[in-house]
């Protein structure tokens, strides 16, 4: 890379993942804070582990992101991992509104951000892949 905006342009899917999944996981897994963010009651055990449990998958991935962006030998392994979260979720968002109806607009939203950074994901790898 020639320079710090290079640097930021060919990582700017993954620094937008972690910026947005990172705080996102915290709501999940904090029980208490997710009935204040999202029209969920976390009522039962086997709910606040779950969603404690998807917490941690959150930040394991976005681990990994920010391992591609620290180590370039990690880049395109993170940028793949991207492509496949982003999109595995937007798939199951569209499954969902397919088979259960319209959520609400927070995850609308949910939907054309993880479509939009996944696409934008398969542009970076095509761009800058070695």
């Amino acid at each position: 890379m020639r320079d710090k905006r290079d640097w930021i342009i060919k990582h700017l899917h993954l620094l937008i993942s972690i910026a947005i999944v990172v705080p996102t996981g915290i709501v999940y897994g904090a029980t208490t804070l997710i009935p204040l963010y999202l029209n969920i009651q976390v009522d039962t055990v086997d709910l606040a582990n779950m969603l404690k449990a998807n917490m941690f998958l959150y930040f394991g991935i976005s681990a990994v992101w920010f391992l591609g962006i620290w180590k370039s030998n990690y880049w395109k392994t993170a940028t793949q991992l991207n492509i496949l979260f982003m999109l595995s979720l937007a798939i199951g968002r569209i499954l969902s509104m397919m088979t259960d109806g319209l959520p609400t607009s927070g995850y609308i939203f949910g939907l054309m951000a993880e479509l939009t950074i996944g696409l934008f994901s398969i542009y970076q790898l095509r761009r800058f892949e070695k």
